[in-house]
């Protein structure tokens, strides 16, 4: 596999991005605390926008109208004005703006999804009706639906599920071994957890190792040849939630504002949902098997200035582990790309250093 594809697949997609589109001065520069306008040249509906947030806002619109960056953007030269499909996005940015601003004080309800769908053209025109209607159920006859479980109730069965929480605690670290697969290609992976909130996995690619990883307080990114990078304040609020090792037990402690959603299929399987939020952390929703109690999805929404793009991971494969089940397989699926991680190997409470979830130092070139 290409370099540049595997690191865009496996989580280093902003860095590579960046270092593409960032004025030469720029590079290697932190960007977080700077604007649009100061870091990236030709910057004019996004001016005052975190520098950091423009890269998720283009992919936001790029799986908006289902297209790559040379849509709107010369290759290689971003910040020429050349396409008119660029002075349209700009067009289109303005009045969703405003859309917003006039009819939803100002909360971003109306996107470039809205009525693109995947599509560079919005449809106008209602589709009709290729079969006839399915038949309405008598709700004269229709059986009462059962009483919807609560919260707590949720919650207690998925940590049943697992093993209850005497057996979930009894554990303190995880080891595992398998392979990551995506777009047909396939490479070995190592994922080491610590409690409470430490992950690293490293993904063995023919260029060498690429890293992400928390390491309790921060996330970081790296890979072979290339200087370690600190994670975006997003990036890394999703880097801590994955590195959650007592999740389980933990979820209403970490969303505050958890409640109840409408209960919905997966492949068949009818699931309870649960939606949380909290400050400074990622919307979820989370997906239940309401026989097993098993968390089967999750869903999380990332913030950009244009728009929410989602992340969703489904687990599968749980086995038993020394009383505490866990899911040997996981497929993370974005607007722009999917990988899964087959585990073949897991072993729990083995030491596990904290240097081992540690960001590198920087080499001393690269830092100069």
């Amino acid at each position: 596999m290409h370099q540049q594809s595997t690191r865009r697949l496996f989580g280093t997609i902003f860095a590579a991005a960046f270092a593409a589109f960032l004025p030469s001065q720029a590079r290697g520069q932190a960007v977080e605390s700077k604007t649009a306008e100061e870091v990236f040249k030709n910057i004019t509906q996004l001016k005052g926008t975190p520098a950091d947030q423009v890269m998720p806002a283009m992919q936001f619109v790029a799986a908006s109208l289902g297209v790559e960056c040379n849509f709107c953007h010369v290759q290689g030269k971003m910040d020429l004005d050349d396409k008119p499909a660029k002075k349209t996005a700009r067009e289109m940015m303005a009045m969703t703006a405003a859309i917003n601003k006039n009819s939803f004080a100002g909360r971003l309800q109306v996107t470039c999804y809205s009525c693109h769908r995947g599509a560079t053209r919005p449809v106008s025109i209602p589709a009709v009706l290729d079969s006839d209607p399915p038949a309405h159920p008598d709700e004269r006859t229709a059986t009462p639906a059962a009483a919807a479980p609560s919260v707590d109730e949720i919650l207690g069965k998925y940590v049943a599920a697992l093993g209850g929480a005497e057996a979930i605690r009894k554990v303190t670290s995880r080891m595992q071994k398998g392979a990551i697969v995506a777009g047909g290609n396939e490479m070995p992976i190592e994922v080491f957890t610590k409690a409470p909130n430490k992950r690293v996995s490293v993904t063995h690619t023919p260029n060498g190792e690429s890293f992400t990883a928390f390491d309790g307080a921060a996330g970081w990114l790296g890979s072979t040849g290339q200087p370690p990078r600190d994670m975006s304040p997003a990036e890394a609020g999703a880097a801590g939630l994955d590195a959650e090792f007592y999740l389980a037990l933990r979820l209403q402690e970490i969303f505050p504002q958890l409640r109840r959603g409408r209960p919905e299929q997966i492949a068949g399987v009818e699931c309870q949902t649960l939606m949380g939020s909290a400050p400074g952390r990622p919307a979820v929703r989370l997906y239940f098997d309401a026989k097993s109690g098993l968390l089967v999805r999750t869903v999380r929404y990332a913030e950009t200035p244009l728009g929410r793009n989602p992340t969703q991971i489904d687990y599968a494969d749980y086995r038993e582990i020394d009383g505490v089940k866990i899911p040997f397989r996981w497929t993370l699926a974005r607007p722009n790309g999917r990988f899964t991680i087959q585990i073949a190997e897991a072993k729990v409470n083995v030491p596990v250093e904290d240097g081992k979830f540690a960001k590198p130092a920087a080499d001393a070139k690269e830092a100069k």
